[in-house]
């Protein structure tokens, strides 16, 4: 029997985990209000989650946290550059069937009577003309779009996400807090929490019948396909970029989903369609799930200071070249103040009331309702009417009217004199409370569930079985997505009966065979060619430390080298940027200790590897999760001055730079994702072989400049088994330079550029090859024309100066160019 069927036979005959969870109103709890069927699954998962750590719960905690960096799932608040891990409680919320079905039937009636409001407010406006709507309500929102009145979608559907935070209330009974249709923030955690949970605790959540979430992203995925006006459609996710706060769910829904992540400067229209920018020329887009906000998506329509939008862009939506979901200004419905009037208008357009109903709310700009805020003041929370920041709420957040002093309360009454319809009053919701592991104890905790609608491709809508919870021990839960102490828990619906097993893809006897990793943006070809650069230099500036320090194979180490070598070393780090010249007097721990652990010096280690992390969060759609887990790994300490320890923090670098390119090497179908990592490895490689050979292998180059050459090319053993006589210049110089079968030389990174850049798309079907391959090709046929004794100083200058103009043809044909924006737009669009 397994462990959760086990442990519901137990449920009424031994301790379980819940057996001691005591509560003060059991009908405010979700566990101690649940049906004897769904309280026996808490049971059986609350006794499985303990049998998974029989000897320390606590320890599900640290099992859990594993999994989330293994998913690489993380936030960043709002305000902050760093992201922090993704908090996620191992007791998650178990809603039965029964229970569920009655939210789902709320939500589908909900969602279909905003489609109605919104369609008639971009439309005929009647709700307004009849009075249904006040005028000012509606021209008030920060997120109406007056440019959108009268632009229909092209497939009829201004709403094709919708998310939806939810309270259960002390009686059980669920109402809606706010609706979100600007952006269904958290529907990718949702998604998140189910991956963390289920790797962290097995098949228990199969066990109880927790119903599957695959389905429903496939539906959202189908839905605005249906849209389009073409077979397969090219859906692309749109969003701000790598700063906005869920950028990390944008970038796990998009590799989940499949879909191109873009930004703005990704993308182009032209003769009303638009074009994703793509190392293969222009692609067409057919859909957009747009995460940003309307008046910065287009400059040209709405905010001309907008510098992430698209020019242009509404030209394609109006002539029915794009669906855009959701549509630009559905989040007019979003403003606080409108829950005031969603009643009314449930029975006008649905002719029913709200199965699921709002909290109770007193627009301010109706006078009746404002003096009945005024005289019920300390028992109401107090809004922003449309969650902007005004006089007394500043940073646009509910506040309890009691938590108003004297002072402050004087400065509110005047101001809703004043401006009134910037003010709304809302009931003061009490929330249910539901099982949290807290430590090694299940403990009650105040929550909110954010749950997820989507219209699928018969424009019926679907709601996801689950959500999103978060979890508080303040009951302040009014925020858009985490706050500071803040935590999230995976949301189950269970059903009585086995659920069956769904994937993503479907049916996948259905789905046409193909090979190749879609689209390619130039934009992500350019972080792809930087991150592996930045990679290969960090590398090379560790190595140069570590010859500074100590041979690898010499038994004499650094300190009995030459000055004149330790010079030359100095020298390379000054010329990599990793330390100023006027540091070069230092004592050699100092400036390896400056080097490395600085982050000043844009060519420390330190600073180039902040720049790596940046760029692969911006990869993060593109690249395994293990190589960004990696690349955010903080330095390894050192203790200043002890030369041992410093060897130790080279050596473990050098063991992640090789794990990031076992990584590619391993895990990288060969596309041109790969290629493009491959391209710049090999490009920085090549680049620093020259400076290096220049400064080590002069004429008057010494046996240690020799040996620290072959040390920096991880060439030393090979050299040893090739030649038994000891260090020559010319015998060193052809291994690292000119043996193409060095995976190290100079040869071999110029031989593996040339394939790679051969086998990229051309943007014309001449069968002539563009400038970047003709340029490789050059350099190529003159290293084979070279021998060792006539590698003089300026023929390596001359060779990285034509690497360097290499890497600007590469720039200039394959990544973005926004001076030359007008030149893209011309060349030929392809399909």
């Amino acid at each position: 029997m397994s462990v959760v069927g086990e442990s519901t036979r137990r449920a009424n005959e031994v301790d379980t985990p819940l057996r001691d969870y005591a509560v003060e109103q059991p009908g405010a709890d979700l566990f101690a209000s649940a049906e004897p069927a769904v309280v026996a699954k808490w049971h059986a998962l609350a006794e499985g989650l303990r049998e998974l750590s029989p000897d320390n719960v606590a320890q599900l905690h640290e099992q859990v946290a594993r999994e989330i960096q293994e998913l690489g799932l993380t936030y960043r608040m709002t305000g902050e550059a760093e992201e922090r891990p993704w908090p996620l409680n191992p007791m998650p919320l178990l809603i039965g069937s029964r229970e569920w079905l009655l939210v789902e039937r709320g939500l589908i009636q909900r969602a279909g009577l905003l489609e109605r409001i919104v369609a008639d407010i971009y439309g005929s406006q009647q709700l307004v003309a009849d009075g249904d709507l006040p005028a000012s309500m509606v021209a008030g929102s920060p997120h109406f779009a007056h440019e959108m009145i009268g632009s229909k979608p092209p497939g009829g559907h201004f709403i094709h996400v919708y998310a939806v935070d939810l309270a259960r209330g002390p009686s059980g009974e669920w109402r809606v807090l706010s609706d979100r249709l600007r952006f269904a923030t958290g529907i990718g955690y949702a998604l998140e929490n189910r991956l963390a949970l289920s790797r962290s605790t097995g098949s228990i959540l199969s066990q109880i019948n927790a119903r599957r979430l695959a389905r429903f992203y496939r539906v959202l995925r189908q839905g605005i396909a249906a849209d389009c006006q073409r077979d397969d459609p090219r859906i692309a996710l749109l969003s701000p970029g790598g700063f906005n706060q869920s950028y990390p769910e944008q970038a796990h829904l998009a590799r989940y989903l499949g879909l191109p992540l873009v930004e703005g400067r990704d993308l182009t229209v032209s003769d009303a369609k638009l074009y994703v920018r793509t190392i293969a020329g222009p692609k067409r887009i057919d859909a957009l799930w747009n995460w940003i906000d309307t008046p910065l998506l287009d400059p040209l329509t709405f905010n001309a200071d907008s510098h992430i939008g698209v020019p242009g862009l509404s030209e394609a939506w109006s002539k029915g070249g794009l669906s855009v979901a959701n549509w630009p200004g559905v989040g007019v419905l979003e403003a606080r103040a409108f829950s005031a009037f969603m009643p009314r208008l449930a029975t006008k357009l649905i002719g029913e009331p709200l199965l699921l109903p709002n909290m109770a709310t007193w627009w301010c700009g109706q006078a009746p309702e404002a003096d009945s805020v005024r005289r019920n003041l300390d028992g109401l929370v107090i809004s922003s009417s449309f969650g902007t920041p005004v006089e007394c709420l500043p940073d646009g957040r509910s506040r309890l009217g009691a938590s108003f002093d004297a002072q402050e309360r004087e400065a509110l009454l005047a101001d809703l004199e004043r401006r009134p319809m910037d003010y709304c009053g809302q009931e003061i919701v009490r929330l249910s409370t539901t099982p949290a592991l807290i430590g090694s104890r299940l403990e009650p905790r105040p929550f909110t569930l954010r749950a997820f609608v989507v219209r699928g491709p018969d424009g019926a809508w679907e709601v996801m079985p689950g959500g999103f919870a978060r979890l508080s021990s303040s009951g302040n839960l009014r925020t858009s997505l985490m706050d500071e102490n803040d935590r999230s828990a995976d949301v189950c619906v269970v059903d009585d009966l086995p659920v069956k097993q769904e994937s993503l893809l479907g049916n996948a006897e259905s789905s046409a065979i193909k090979r190749g990793g879609g689209i390619l943006s130039s934009q992500a070809a350019d972080n792809l060619y930087w991150f592996s650069r930045y990679v290969e230099r960090a590398e090379m500036t560790v190595r140069i430390l570590k010859s500074l320090l100590g041979s690898s194979i010499e038994a004499d180490g650094g300190a009995a080298r030459g000055k004149v070598t330790l010079d030359r070393l100095v020298n390379l780090l000054i010329l990599w940027g990793a330390i100023a010249s006027k540091d070069a007097a230092m004592p050699l721990s100092d400036i390896c200790r400056s080097a490395f652990g600085d982050e000043k010096p844009a060519g420390s280690v330190r600073a180039i590897m902040k720049r790596c992390r940046r760029i692969s969060g911006d990869l993060r759609d593109r690249l395994a999760t293990d190589v960004g887990r990696i690349a955010r790994q903080p330095l390894p300490v050192f203790e200043a001055g002890q030369v041992e320890t410093m060897l130790k923090s080279f050596n473990e670098m050098i063991a992640r730079f090789s794990a990031l390119a076992g990584l590619a090497a391993e895990n990288m179908v060969r596309g041109p994702s790969w290629r493009f990592l491959q391209i710049g490895r090999r490009m920085e490689r090549a680049t620093n072989l020259c400076r290096i050979a220049r400064q080590l292998s002069s004429a008057e180059c010494e046996q240690d400049d020799l040996g620290i050459l072959l040390d920096l090319c991880d060439s030393q053993i090979v050299y040893r088994a090739r030649y038994l006589v000891g260090l020559a210049r010319e015998p060193v110089l052809d291994l690292v330079l000119l043996d193409p079968n060095n995976p190290r030389s100079l040869a071999f990174q110029l031989i593996e550029l040339e394939q790679h850049l051969s086998a990229l798309p051309t943007l014309l079907d001449d069968g002539l090859p563009e400038r970047p391959l003709l340029e490789i090709r050059a350099i190529v046929a003159d290293l084979r024309a070279m021998e060792a004794n006539g590698l003089a100083d300026d023929r390596l200058h001359d060779m990285e100066k034509r690497l360097l103009g290499l890497s600007d043809a590469v720039s200039q044909r394959y990544f973005l160019q926004y001076e030359k924006a007008a030149a893209v737009e011309q060349s030929s669009f392809l399909a």
